[in-house]
């Protein structure tokens, strides 16, 4: 779940609408007195200063961002922090090697000296948030309404930048209501965290891909770090003599269990969600976006995983990334399902057949969504293309990577650019280069590249592809239908290109030659269709953003004046939110009912030894066949409970969110939801959405039972 700082701000967010059962990501500081009222009617005990204060200590305080796109809590006076394991793995997997391979194995700290240093990870808390809506629309007076997708990102860039100069936070403004309010967030981040504790991968991943988005759920999928200070307490890189953070909130840890119905409270950073939509964005998504990625990454992970079987060094070099790319293979798979399932593309239609009626006097609305249907025919020939570039050509990390020396090329090749200019960029560069040639797999990436190229040329109308590229492929290397053409150019590449030599890779980037650049020929096929692409697609899809965003833009305006006076949320552009519902069985068909809990029996009723997804570690087993559950098992079900699910509103950004009683103690990790419901980020489900979360019980049976962390244990502030 990761997110780009330019995408969050332009998100597109929730109109208003009435609010149906437990839906709604509130902002943690704008809960209005409906829906508090609504929140203690469920059951909350808590005061809103407890929910969230600036002044004093509140729960907000233990929420912090972790690494680029998951949610962490704070659970200890030291610094220790609770996350997903899905989160903590591209960490784990960096921590990882042969002879200590901390996927495969787990890996427990039993003291602080043990604790593994993490480069680059980081976590983020919230100091504070501003309204600073009446500044960004100053700025944006001057240009119309169709310039602003281009121009905002340089406006708040600039706004940011000034707020955050000479300070130690940092400071990021974030649009709602497709531009129509801005609000500025303060954040301090810290960059020296350690790894704690990991169950092994068949603990923290069991189920795999099989059980993924899926209900009922034995994943124990959690992973522990510790946040370190200067000794003075200031943030600061990795240090041996740093000391552990102390947080200004700390979550209890609740032993005490619920039952079907109690309150359930997330907090977190939900990633995205889009759920004023309109009819034209739902039917483009289903008929041409959706099944194209799904398609490409299903055959990416075919390439990988075929690699991945054959050698145990290969499954953790390839780890992060196949997890990552298989996650929302399955999500958009699920996701057309269910908007096709439920009639979501119709009722957006309804949505908007009401909004003409109450428009039909007011001439800034005319002809709104005639507007709309123009912009998005315009673009729908150009939009299986775009995602084809994105998650094919560019699903190839070779192809990537080289891409990405075009900035570089340019800089390079003119006058005006600066020495110093140079060797910002080459190190940059050089950063970027140990991330790819670590990373990179020879084996699949030329399967991927070559299936790719193979694809490009038969599913993407003509004039949208480098058409000399594949005439000179069929001069040189065989006809275009036949699957070797593709497979001795692919070889010819990656024999040639000096990016998979790093001696030489790096001998070149320290006197860096344009010329020798332009004759490598993984750089040649990347620019070959980089600059297709932005000459015969990226132009239209600027057009279409542009005005599809002042269109949606005076959609959300005329939305807040119809519905003034309600309550509502705004969608999801991972700031900080709220959700609030309850534990809840359901039932997804006629004759199907689902508890809200599994317990350890599941994974016994799932065990496969040896199995890819369902293997599971000899210790754990015997500890579950001898019911060795110690203080961890439920009273009602004599057993420990893996997993439960409730109706709180979420989506990815949330992964690691704390699950929070009525008292505010933790009872959970969120770490997914359910497949009926996979249609969440443009339509919620009443009936059917559920957030699937670990039980807190079981991190710690595991911790405890399994990895004899009882240092770990004695940290927390267990409540029975």
């Amino acid at each position: 779940m990761k997110h780009m700082i330019v995408i969050l701000l332009l998100s597109s967010l929730l109109g208003p609408k009435w609010i149906h059962a437990d839906e709604g990501m509130w902002l943690v500081h704008l809960i209005g007195p409906k829906t508090y009222a609504n929140m203690q009617k469920r059951g909350l005990t808590l005061s809103k200063d407890q929910l969230y204060a600036i002044n004093k200590s509140s729960l907000k305080d233990a929420i912090a961002i972790f690494g680029g796109g998951c949610t962490s809590e704070m659970v200890s006076s030291q610094g220790l922090l609770f996350t997903n394991h899905h989160c903590g793995y591209d960490a784990i997997a960096s921590a990882s090697s042969l002879e200590h391979n901390y996927l495969k194995d787990g890996f427990w700290a039993k003291s602080k000296d043990q604790e593994i240093p993490c480069p680059g990870l980081s976590v983020q808390f919230l100091i504070k948030i501003e309204d600073v809506t009446a500044a960004v629309k100053e700025k944006l007076k001057e240009w119309p309404a169709k310039q602003y997708a281009s121009k905002l990102p340089g406006i708040l860039m600039e706004m940011q930048n000034t707020a955050q100069n000479g300070t130690e936070f940092e400071v990021r403004i974030s649009s709602f209501f497709k531009g129509n309010q801005f609000l500025q967030f303060t954040y301090l981040r810290y960059k020296d965290v350690r790894l704690v504790g990991t169950p092994p991968e068949n603990i923290g991943k069991f189920g795999g891909d099989t059980d993924n988005w899926e209900w009922p759920r034995h994943t124990g999928d959690f992973s522990i770090f510790r946040v370190y200070t200067t000794p003075d307490g200031k943030a600061s890189e990795y240090n041996a003599s740093n000391i552990p953070f102390v947080p200004k909130h700390v979550l209890p840890v609740s032993l005490k269990g619920y039952k079907d119905g109690d309150y359930a409270m997330i907090y977190g950073y939900p990633g995205s969600t889009n759920r004023y939509e309109t009819s034209y964005g739902v039917q483009l998504k289903t008929d041409i976006e959706n099944p194209t990625l799904v398609s490409l990454r299903d055959a990416r992970l075919k390439f990988m995983y075929n690699e991945m079987v054959k050698d145990p060094k290969v499954k953790i070099q390839l780890a992060s990334s196949y997890a990552g790319i298989a996650n929302y293979w399955k999500f958009f798979d699920g996701e057309s399902k269910q908007l096709i399932k439920h009639k979501v593309f119709e009722k957006k239609q309804s949505e908007e057949e009401k909004f003409k009626i109450w428009a039909k006097d007011k001439r800034e609305y005319d002809s709104l969504f005639n507007k709309m249907e123009d912009v998005y025919r315009d673009w729908r020939p150009y939009s299986k293309s775009q995602v084809f570039f994105r998650e094919g050509i560019m699903g190839s990390p070779l192809i990537s990577f080289a891409a990405g020396l075009k900035s570089m090329d340019l800089a390079l090749s003119n006058p005006k650019t600066t020495e110093a200019e140079k060797e910002n960029i080459r190190k940059q560069v050089l950063g970027g280069y140990e991330r790819f040639i670590n990373a990179e797999n020879i084996a699949s990436d030329k399967n991927i590249l070559a299936y790719m190229l193979k694809q490009y040329v038969y599913e993407i109308e003509g004039k949208q592809t480098p058409g000399s590229f594949y005439q000179m492929l069929k001069s040189t290397y065989g006809p275009l239908q036949d699957e070797e053409t593709y497979r001795r150019f692919v070889k010819n590449v990656f024999e040639q290109t000096m990016l998979l030599n790093k001696e030489t890779f790096t001998g070149w980037i320290s006197k860096p030659d344009t010329a020798a650049l332009h004759k490598d020929p993984a750089y040649k096929t990347a620019r070959i269709f980089l600059d297709n692409y932005q000459q015969s697609v990226e132009p239209y899809f600027k057009t279409f953003n542009a005005a599809n965003f002042a269109l949606n833009h005076l959609y959300q305006k005329g939305i807040l004046e119809q519905k003034k006076g309600q309550e509502y949320y705004p969608d999801a552009n991972f700031t900080m939110r709220i959700s609030y519902g309850n534990v809840k069985s359901y039932s997804p068909k006629d004759a199907v009912k689902y508890s809200e809990v599994c317990t350890t029996r599941g994974i016994l009723e799932k065990y496969k030894p040896g199995d890819y997804e369902f293997d599971a570690p000899s210790k754990l087993i015997d500890l579950i066949q001898k019911r060795d559950f110690g203080i961890y098992a439920d009273s009602k079900h004599k057993d420990v409970v893996v997993s439960f699910i409730t109706t709180n509103d979420i989506t990815g950004g949330n992964s690691g969110s704390p699950v929070l009683n009525a008292k505010g103690e933790l009872i959970g990790l969120a770490f997914d939801g359910n497949y009926e419901a996979l249609s969440h980020k443009i339509a919620f489900d009443a009936d059917l959405n559920r957030t699937i979360c670990l039980d807190v019980r079981y991190l710690l049976f595991v911790v405890d039972k399994l990895g004899g962390a009882t240092n770990i244990i004695q940290e927390l502030q267990l409540k029975n």
